[in-house]
């Protein structure tokens, strides 16, 4: 019997565990959930045969090697900064290790530690970063097949809500871990535009939007999103005028969060001692120029955070917290998925290219639908790619080793297919330029 150990049981683990689940049954494969909440892990597991609910906390050595070293894989769906030590139990133990997150500098250093011991660390394997690379090399090899010049890649992702659920007036609910909405965009995001690499500093960068439409769904404001330029060499692209990678969100959204941004309600750094003070007071403890700031923004954008509760003469009711953690309470109350809400992916691809003399852009879209606010898109996005590949792994068809992304054929195509089975498909659009 082979063995699976999942690490976190939020919000985008329901879908990936209900599918090893059932595979689990066909294969005779042992699914372990291990999470620092056990309800959580057992509601998840939901007393399956093939299943088996544990108390895991990454910072216990003796529970983390134990649980990784009788495991045939590891995925762990824990907050980016716990995947080093995973990984280098996973490394100690000859174990291979999948993720959704980004590949950090940490994780890329042990690369040829883990071709040597023939261990696959495949990470950016879930929405975005994962179903975005995968389905963007299977057109960009298409495009190559055809003896295309791309010339222009834009790549947009959204995680929103549907529009039957869109009840408040930012257009928006949480349905990924809050914290990585609380600081989407920190840093510096940089891009090609027109053939200049450009940068924007975060204090601008929702500022810095594009109008994208989507057939049947209206029309979305993308960002550009971290560092795009570090994909090209990954994509294999060459003397392209312009490479974005960015984020969606309905019109109005990145406005008025940006007057979150220019108030000091994202910062990390401070700390607020006294759960006394009122929202309004922290925030004019923030801005000594607090009148000027609010005069100067937008009427809309300003009833946005007002609604949200930002400038409320109530307690924040928290010590010893940061501004950051002061707004992920609030988001989390005034952006709940409510019961029955659904939520909604967004993912568009544009592609401009040349071929045989004749300029073309495609554009390649995807809208996935949530059943609930339990089996969220944001889940079936997220865990369906993790779970088709670790069942492709299990199964002998991945043999590759070392830190990798989806961007080879023997991951992409057997996923992309079986997420076509699913309903996960993207529609495409071509025309003459």
């Amino acid at each position: 019997m082979k063995k699976i150990l999942i690490l976190g049981a939020g919000r985008s683990s329901s879908v990936l565990i209900q599918y090893l689940l059932q595979k689990g049954k066909e294969q005779n494969w042992m699914v372990t959930v291990g999470d620092t909440s056990l309800e959580s892990a057992r509601q998840k597991i939901n007393n399956h045969p093939n299943g088996k609910a544990i108390i895991f906390d990454v910072h216990d050595q003796k529970i983390r090697e134990t649980e990784i070293k009788e495991a045939d894989l590891v995925i762990s769906l824990l907050p980016p900064p716990f995947h080093p030590v995973v990984a280098q139990a996973c490394l100690a133990f000859s174990k291979s290790l999948l993720t959704a997150s980004y590949v950090s500098p940490e994780i890329q250093s042990m690369h040829d530690e883990a071709v040597k011991k023939n261990v696959l660390i495949l990470m950016e394997v879930g929405l975005d970063p994962g179903i975005d690379h995968m389905s963007a090399m299977k057109e960009l090899d298409e495009i190559k097949s055809k003896g295309g010049k791309l010339t222009s890649f834009k790549s947009y992702t959204g995680g929103l809500i549907a529009p039957e659920s869109d009840t408040n007036p930012w257009h928006y609910k949480i349905t990924w871990n809050p914290r990585n909405v609380v600081l989407a965009g920190k840093g510096t995001s940089k891009f090609l535009e027109h053939g200049k690499i450009k940068e924007v500093d975060y204090k601008k960068l929702f500022n810095t939007t594009e109008k994208i439409s989507v057939k049947g769904y209206g029309d979305f404001e993308g960002y550009p999103n971290r560092d795009s330029l570090k994909y090209l060499d990954t994509y294999q692209l060459k003397d392209l005028s312009t490479f974005i990678r960015g984020t969606l969100r309905r019109p109005g959204y990145c406005s008025s969060w940006n007057i979150l941004v220019q108030l000091g309600l994202t910062d990390e750094n401070y700390k607020i001692q006294e759960a006394k003070i009122t929202y309004k007071e922290l925030i004019k403890m923030l801005n000594k120029d607090y009148e000027q700031k609010i005069n100067s923004f937008a009427k809309e954008d300003l009833e946005r955070v007002k609604w949200l509760g930002c400038l409320d003469e109530r307690p924040i009711g928290i010590s010893d917290v940061s501004p950051a953690d002061v707004l992920q309470n609030l988001i989390e109350e005034k952006w709940k998925l409510a019961q029955g809400d659904k939520d909604m992916i967004v993912m568009q691809h544009q592609f401009e290219y040349e071929v045989k003399g004749k300029k073309k852009k495609l554009i390649s879209s995807l809208v996935v639908r949530g059943d609930d606010e339990i089996n969220t898109a944001m889940a079936k996005t997220v865990g369906l790619p993790l779970a088709i590949s670790a069942r492709l792994f299990l199964e002998g068809k991945i043999k590759l080793s070392g830190v990798q992304i989806p961007v080879m054929k023997e991951i992409y195509e057997p996923v992309l297919k079986e997420l076509e089975e699913m309903g996960v498909r993207f529609e495409n659009e071509e025309e003459n330029l």
